[in-house]
């Protein structure tokens, strides 16, 4: 029987984030959105100006029969920079920070033991900056934010940031994608 379990990570722009779980066997849902601000209803434009504290999140509901909250983790270290402090590239802001909003105290401490180790290992050269917090309200993004890389594969950002980013997880990740 499945075990669904709920997490928020943030690392960047949502639209990568959430097309690479959504090519993951037992992730469930993987909705873009927002989290981690102190606006109700934030729209999307609210978010981009950074006045609302807001991070671009995706949550995701995953079977952990198929798929372990560490593997989760290990995926969404690999899809972003966790050493950059609010950016992703070339999208700077506070909007765009690394951070895992945990659902549990499990998480919790799994976020933190696997940052320690990526710190211990030394995999980056700078600092892990990764924020480690509580769950707060998540806020779904707008309806054209949703699976919005594989319906707009012609968009320039699409193209430029999110393919390459794609094609490098789906080769490391083979394994893990959905058939």
């Amino acid at each position: 029987m499945a075990q669904i379990e709920t997490t928020t990570l943030a690392g960047g722009c949502f639209w990568c984030i959430e097309a690479a779980f959504n090519s993951v066997q037992g992730i469930e849902k993987a909705i873009s959105g927002y989290m981690g601000g102190t606006t109700e209803n934030p729209s999307y434009k609210e978010v981009c100006n950074g006045g609302t504290g807001h991070a671009e999140v995706v949550q995701l509901s995953f079977d952990t029969e198929q798929i372990s909250y560490r593997e989760v983790l290990e995926i969404f270290f690999s899809l972003h920079n966790p050493t950059q402090l609010n950016r992703q590239g070339n999208d700077i802001g506070s909007q765009y920070r690394s951070a895992i909003f945990y659902h549990n105290e499990q998480q919790q401490q799994q976020a933190e033991n696997i940052i320690a180790e990526i710190e211990q290992d030394k995999i980056w050269p700078d600092p892990v900056v990764t924020e480690v917090n509580p769950q707060s309200t998540f806020y779904s993004g707008e309806d054209y934010h949703q699976e919005y890389f594989n319906n707009n594969p012609e968009n320039q950002y699409c193209q430029m940031v999110v393919s390459p980013k794609l094609a490098k997880f789906k080769k490391t990740f083979a394994d893990k994608l959905k058939v």
